[in-house]
């Protein structure tokens, strides 16, 4: 089983990226650090002659790295509210994407299985919901299962790891990626 964060914090060493850390530790990973990229945002000409022009930036190179993956964790905090928009500038892009017959972009994510790590401060179990549910839509629309989410609460460097119910949550999705991980080596 191949794991790859995309990670959609625009601060290095942030809380999201501590509690992703959390979720992994001691499970290998690709870790893609969107900020680390220059990802241009998306130009809509879905319904234009030819569709999509060639975009010269870094997005065709990760999206062809997150294919790659069986199991891919959206790291992002909640930026006003929603995701980053680093993380929504990248999924805007994959309409791009679904127009690409390099790509099999939907048939190729609905084999996949998504989780969300999501950190904020402004009481995110429940104003972090929204977010959620958009990343539900998102998957949704390509067929790529969601099978789960970790909500930490935290502003400062450091924060979330102070959050003891983020810490649990952490734990147990760690645990359920590692039983996972023999079964999915096993279907190849």
């Amino acid at each position: 089983m191949r794991i790859a964060v995309i990670q959609g914090s625009a601060r290095n060493g942030g809380n999201t990226e501590d509690l992703t850390r959390l979720v992994l530790e001691g499970i290998p990973y690709t870790n893609i650090v969107l900020r680390e990229k220059e990802i241009k945002p998306i130009r809509d000409q879905r319904h234009e002659e030819g569709r999509f022009d060639p975009v010269d930036d870094d997005y065709d190179e990760l999206i062809q790295l997150v294919l790659e993956h069986d199991v891919l964790i959206f790291a992002t905090p909640v930026y006003w509210y929603g995701a980053s928009g680093l993380m929504k500038n990248f999924i805007d892009r994959w309409s791009q994407s679904l127009r690409d017959v390099r790509f099999d972009f939907k048939e190729r994510m609905a084999s996949k299985t998504a989780y969300a790590v999501v950190v904020g401060g402004d009481n995110p179990r429940i104003k972090a919901l929204p977010l959620i549910q958009q990343l539900q839509y998102t998957f949704d629309f390509v067929g790529l299962s969601f099978a789960g989410y970790v909500i930490g609460k935290g502003s400062k460097p450091g924060e979330v790891l102070k959050d003891a119910r983020a810490v649990r949550d952490a734990a147990t999705l760690n645990a359920e990626l590692r039983k996972a991980e023999p079964l999915a080596v096993n279907r190849s």
